[in-house]
């Protein structure tokens, strides 16, 4: 597995990502007997995506990230492509979000203190992923400009600029 994040790292991969393929690889070879997967063939990578779906009921986005650890295992790191697929997808219904009133908002900031609610106030009146709130720098706040400056934010796609919203700030 050492070798398997090494390999990750050398392509310069989120760290988020390559903890997940090997949280998915490691349920993979637990699934089949701690067999190796170089021993293991697609129709095995099938046995386990279905499982997911069928017994374990997970979500097409679950089944999903499982499906592209293992594609990335077999293609990228042991050089050996994948047959045809044929697993069970699978079948949640889609959820809609639960979004807060303003005022649902405003009351629960209300009930945070210090840099919690700091952070939640950035959070909600700018639109900041929560990673990016807590990389946040006294330098990256321009109060002057109303913005707000997010470095390597998700999927490291550089430095982009996000504004202030006053009402998210306000208490």
């Amino acid at each position: 597995m050492d070798r398997f994040r090494a390999f990750i790292r050398s392509r310069n991969m989120a760290f988020r990502t390559e903890k997940t393929y090997v949280h998915w690889v490691l349920r993979y070879i637990r699934f089949h007997d701690r067999q190796h997967p170089e021993q293991l063939k697609s129709r095995d990578v099938d046995a386990f995506l279905t499982y997911l779906a069928v017994h374990k009921h997970c979500s097409p986005a679950t089944q999903k990230t499982a499906l592209n650890a293992l594609v990335f295992l077999y293609r990228e790191f042991l050089g050996q492509p994948l047959d045809a697929l044929n697993f069970s997808y699978s079948r949640k219904p889609q959820r809609v979000p639960v979004v807060f009133s303003h005022a649902e908002a405003q009351a629960l900031i209300g009930h945070l203190t210090g840099t919690n609610q700091l952070v939640a106030r950035l959070i909600y009146g700018s639109g900041l992923r929560i990673n990016e709130a807590l990389r946040l720098r006294v330098k990256d706040v321009d109060f002057a400009m109303q913005q707000i400056t997010v470095r390597g934010g998700k999927g490291n796609k550089g430095t982009s600029e996000k504004p202030l919203a006053r009402s998210g700030l306000q208490a």
